[in-house]
């Protein structure tokens, strides 16, 4: 109960302002309802200051038509620097606001299908954010504000609550620790604004989607420094599975307050409750594979209707603060504390018999808890040397993360695939399978220097050194397991502009992640390492109207973890795996009317060195990882008195990929969206998978995950 305590505590201290926001709402102008001037910018408007994590909004006014640009940030947060991405030899790619409200996302795999080289969703519908990076799994690089969330993405992030998706591709380590080679996710909260807005959303979609959200804030002092902002949502769904569904409650107040003009503190809070029936995908045979008895209904559901949902919640509370000194130094630091429970059963797919329909299952009941305490501290300053301008970060992070995990194994009947006479009957033994305590923790220290030399040189140059340690406690055998760990890894970085707003570049970098546990003999596990070389080109063309990045790349990876197949519950350790490829990535605005964002990415990834396995696995591609990947999305908002139409849509596929030795087909998927935006009211009809293509996403063991089927959303909101 403590963390509904804090967080009753924080509403309480906020409960009167949402009524001001109201008030101010009532007493305002009635004329200003006719009003046809173009709409603000909004409360999501995002721009960067240098290193703070502060997003400060940018208001945009205009005549006529209002341009139909997904506009990028000028830098990233997960950069800590006020440099321009345009000038960072470094792939990141952004989300922004706009375009997730444009596309009428809901997860955070939803938002990743936009960004090149991201393979997201590979398990389906199961309630958590499971996604790709170079070829590389990185379900576990989820940062929030610049800080890592969890040591394990057990608990789908809300993305009604972010302003910007930030994507960092390759090793990340340098300013952010201990993050997987393939990249990483920073997600951005929305912050309090200098203005008063509200907007309340009703959402209605297929297969029973109901969803209500607000999102209002309010100045608190003339000079707007001071400000409150809440986000709330809530949403019930059932699924296009029978007896699948999901229920999920949020609340984020965020309260800035004014120390000063050269101080920055802000209050970042959130509490969410999830509740679903988790979607465990079809069977091998008679989905992707034939069966003699024909195809499987892609509505099968092959657990139990009467198995415990999946019950959770999380609990967040944190900070930023900024102060800038006479001296030019800026001191930055970035808290949070968060807390999370989640609990459920799942009936996973087993075998098929060799009458074809007969399907063995398995069944568990896991249960996990746990928390996290994540600090960082730098001092940034630029200043002129004979060398050039350098922009200097010295920092010092920390990071204590806490999970208790508990496993039962049931027991669980068979059934007939296509036609389920569900048992009803899931057995449980009192006595947990596993239960284990893990405690990692990471102190690490990084200094960085960006320099500009001349008009067209930059030089990123920085190192990093981490101490850590990963300790398990077996509870079920009352054996411990600690394995300290410390490496120094780093970054170097080169870009010249070759023709004015023509920028090629290289990049090495490093990484270094603890691995946690034990092998069969009780040996802990050495810490996994990654190294990356990457070229490529940024182009700036037309004053900022069309970006454009490529890139190539070759990724190694060193002792990764892998289920051992000869001992059940072990992992082993994995010798390499290597990734290489291509991408290619777009954001262009030919007119004020058409936005145009895309991109296309090659990847190889495969098992370089099995360690040693038998039989081997040398020169086996990765599990769910496709060689060609594309999407494409554009926006077209009407000329003259049809101004406040648009139409919107977009195409994605990727080519056939292999998993679990099976493989699955590629696919090609369309969407359609039309939108009208009035002074005080806004409505959007959107229908995905239009051609109801039945596709694949990715594979496990004994299941392959659905796609989703073809689906309508519509979208009726106020705003003030």
């Amino acid at each position: 109960m403590r963390h509904r305590q804090i967080y009753a505590a924080l509403l309480l201290a906020f409960s009167a302002t949402p009524t001001l926001v109201f008030a101010q709402a009532a007493a305002a102008d009635a004329a200003s309802a006719a009003s046809e001037s173009p709409q603000k910018a909004g409360a999501d408007a995002p721009a960067s200051s240098a290193g703070n994590g502060e997003l400060p909004t940018v208001k945009i006014s205009a005549s006529g038509a209002p341009r139909a640009a997904f506009d990028m940030p000028a830098a990233a947060q997960v950069t800590k620097s006020s440099v321009p991405l345009k000038e960072t030899p470094q792939s990141i790619s952004v989300v922004t606001r706009e375009l997730m409200d444009a596309q009428q996302v809901q997860t955070l795999n939803d938002a990743l299908h936009d960004v090149p080289g991201v393979i997201s969703g590979t398990y389906g519908r199961r309630g958590w954010d499971d996604f790709i990076i170079r070829g590389q799994t990185a379900s576990d690089s989820v940062y929030l504000d610049g800080l890592r969330a969890a040591i394990n993405n057990r608990f789908a992030e809300e993305t009604f609550g972010l302003q910007q998706i930030e994507v960092l591709k390759g090793p990340a380590t340098l300013l952010s620790g201990l993050v997987l080679p393939g990249g990483m996710v920073n997600e951005v909260s929305k912050r309090p604004v200098d203005y008063t807005f509200a907007d309340v959303d009703a959402t209605v979609g297929s297969h029973g989607y109901y969803q209500g959200s607000v999102d209002m804030g309010t100045p608190l002092s003339e000079n707007g420094k001071a400000a409150f902002r809440i986000n709330a949502l809530a949403m019930n769904s059932n699924d296009a599975t029978d007896y699948v569904w999901s229920r999920n409650r949020y609340i984020a107040p965020s309260l800035s307050l004014d120390l000063g003009p050269r101080t920055e503190f802000t209050i970042l809070t959130s509490y969410q409750e999830r509740n679903y029936i988790r979607q465990q995908g079809l069977p091998w045979s008679g989905s992707v594979l034939a069966n003699k008895n024909g195809s499987l209904s892609r509505s099968t559901f092959t657990g139990e209707p009467d198995q415990q949902p999946y019950s959770g919640h999380e609990a967040r509370v944190g900070y930023s603060f900024a102060h800038h000194f006479d001296s030019g130094w800026t001191v930055n630091q970035n808290f949070r504390w968060q807390q999370f429970s989640l609990g459920g059963q799942l009936v996973a797919n087993g075998k098929v018999a060799s009458n074809g329909y007969t399907l063995s299952r398995t069944a568990t009941d896991s249960q996990w808890s746990g928390d996290t305490i994540s600090l960082d501290n730098n001092a940034q300053k630029t200043f002129d040397t004979a060398l050039g301008r350098h922009e200097v970060t010295f920092g010092i992070d920390y990071m204590r993360g806490r999970e208790d995990a508990a496993s039962t194994t049931c027991t669980v009947g068979s059934i007939n695939m296509y036609d389920p006479a569900y048992t009803g009957t899931i057995t449980c033994p009192s006595t947990p399978k596993t239960h284990t305590y893990t405690t990692i923790r990471d102190l690490g220290f990084y200094a960085r220097d960006q320099i500009a030399l001349g008009q067209r040189w930059r030089v990123l140059a920085g190192v990093r050194y981490d101490n850590a340690s990963s300790d398990v406690l077996n509870e079920l055998k009352d054996t411990r397991s600690a394995n300290p760990s410390s490496a120094t890894t780093g970054s170097v970085a080169l870009m010249y502009e070759l023709l004015p707003g023509v920028r090629p570049y290289v990049s090495y970098a490093t990484s270094f992640y603890p691995n946690s546990g034990a092998d069969v003999n009780g040996s802990a596990f050495d810490p996994e390492t990654g190294k990356q070389w990457e070229a490529g080109v940024k182009f700036d063309i037309e004053k900022g109207r069309t970006s454009v990045t490529v890139a190539a790349f070759d990724l190694r990876r060193r002792n990764v973890l892998e289920d051992d197949p000869n001992n059940d519950g072990y992992s082993i350790a994995v010798g390499e795996e290597h990734s290489r490829g291509f991408e290619f990535s777009f954001n262009t605005a030919p007119t004020n009317h058409l936005s145009v964002t895309g991109g296309y990415a090659y990847t190889s990834a495969v098992i370089a060195d099995d360690g040693g396995q038998t039989p081997s696995t040398d020169g086996t591609r990765i599990n769910n990882v496709p060689r060609h990947s594309f999407n494409v999305f554009a926006r077209y908002k009407l000329p003259g008195e049809l101004y406040r139409w648009e139409i919107n849509g977009g195409v994605r596929g990727q080519s056939s990929m292999y998993a679990y030795g099976y493989t699955i087909p590629g696919f090609v998927v369309s969407d359609v969206g039309v939108g009208y935006s009035a002074p005080r009211w806004h409505a959007a009809l959107r229908l995905s998978n239009i051609f109801n293509r039945h596709y694949y996403t990715g594979g496990l063991s004994n299941a392959v995950a659905l796609g989703d089927d073809r689906a309508v959303m519509l979208t009726l909101g106020y705003r003030y």
